[in-house]
């Protein structure tokens, strides 16, 4: 055991460290003075040190363990979604949660990322490095996918539908697809999201009524603000103008710690979660947004590194979809916030609150020190 505990890769325990007191200090600003969130900060701590426990007991197993089990996992997973969907109460329009005491929430959508993930890389690695088949291969991999990406929309829950999505896409662009498929996939996305678009503007109204009266309207409001921002009401474009409004008034060096304007005056909803980065850009600036930025490129630069010095591809696969979850939140998140991207409830990795994200995000960092640490095992043993 100690032998292993000495291959974990020491940069990657300093990063999360560094995002521990960030996150810590940010939750403690965006909650301060709101009896609601009371305590957020401190049970921020609290999941840090659990994360730390469940990332170090992760890194102990043999990664191949959890690729052993893959069906059993995803199966599990599966019955998760079901479960939540038909018994969840609803919070903020979608059944993704289950109830736990002492006002604790779990979201199975979240445990589905990495079982997804493996379910993927297992597929995947049975090619062995050879190109991926599209009947053999492609569409056995979609189809795994396309049931827990189902049952997530149905909650309804876009943001990790969409997660899933660009994590199997992620791995199968190292995966040996061939440019052929890479170029009709994009073709396909490209012609479906154009489609989309001309669909919503011409349909606009009757999409406004169908959705407000399945009570869905927050949906409409979301992806209509951002598509049409010039004619979308006050309601739907307040939070990405408010949260614009208040990253720029923060300028290169912010407005000091604790001390942003918009955030006090509660003028950007959920500061504590969705809308962390908003607290970062007015209290720290250009240059606290940028040493954020920099943790997060320092991550996923080591967890790269480790892929490219497997012996086992589907250790290098599991990885990538870890990375290529993580690239694509950073970017959802903070584009959200400065109007590149639509509204959604996907959060900042490793800063924004959240129980249950942190503990599945350090879960995932523990099967990266897994995959690091038996490499050696796997030479021995190939």
């Amino acid at each position: 055991m100690l032998n292993k505990l000495k291959k974990i890769d020491v940069s990657m325990i300093l990063i999360l460290l560094a995002f521990a007191v960030v996150s810590t200090l940010l939750v403690h600003s965006a909650t301060y003075g709101n009896p609601d969130y009371a305590n957020y900060d401190l049970r921020t701590v609290i999941f840090y040190v659990l994360g730390f426990f469940v990332a170090l007991v992760a890194a102990l197993f043999d990664y191949r363990l959890y690729l052993k089990a893959w069906f059993v996992l995803y199966g599990f997973g599966l019955i998760l979604l079901v479960v939540v969907y038909l018994t969840a109460p609803e919070i903020n329009g979608a059944k993704s949660w289950f109830q736990l005491p002492g006002g604790l929430q779990f979201q199975p959508a979240e445990m589905v990322k990495i079982i997804l993930i493996i379910t993927v890389a297992y597929l995947m690695g049975r090619r062995q490095g050879d190109p991926l088949r599209v009947r053999q291969d492609l569409f056995v991999i979609a189809a795994f996918s396309f049931v827990p990406f189902a049952l997530v929309m149905i909650q309804p829950d876009l943001g990790n539908a969409i997660i899933y999505l660009v994590i199997v896409l992620g791995m199968l662009w190292i995966g040996n697809v061939r440019y052929t498929h890479v170029l009709l996939g994009l073709t396909i996305v490209v012609g479906s999201l154009m489609v989309f678009m001309f669909l919503f503007n011409t349909y606009n109204q009757q999409i406004h009524d169908y959705a407000e009266s399945q009570h869905k309207l927050h949906w409409y409001e979301r992806i209509n603000g951002f598509i049409n921002p010039e004619t979308a009401s006050d309601k739907e474009v307040y939070q990405a103008q408010k949260a614009k409004i208040a990253i720029g008034s923060g300028g290169l060096t912010g407005d000091g710690y604790m001390k942003g304007e918009s955030k006090n005056r509660k003028f950007i909803p959920y500061p504590y979660s969705d809308a962390i980065f908003v607290v970062i850009g007015e209290e720290f600036g250009f240059q606290g947004a940028a040493v954020v930025l920099m943790l997060y490129f320092l991550l996923i630069y080591r967890m790269i590194i480790i892929a490219f010095q497997c012996y086992d591809m589907r250790g290098s696969f599991i990885i990538i979809g870890i990375v290529s979850m993580y690239v694509f939140q950073v970017f959802q998140n903070i584009g959200m916030m400065i109007g590149l991207m639509p509204i959604t409830g996907i959060t900042l990795p490793f800063i924004s609150y959240g129980g249950t994200s942190l503990l599945l995000n350090m879960l995932c960092i523990g099967i990266v020190f897994s995959v690091k640490v038996h490499q050696e095992k796997y030479e021995l043993n190939a």
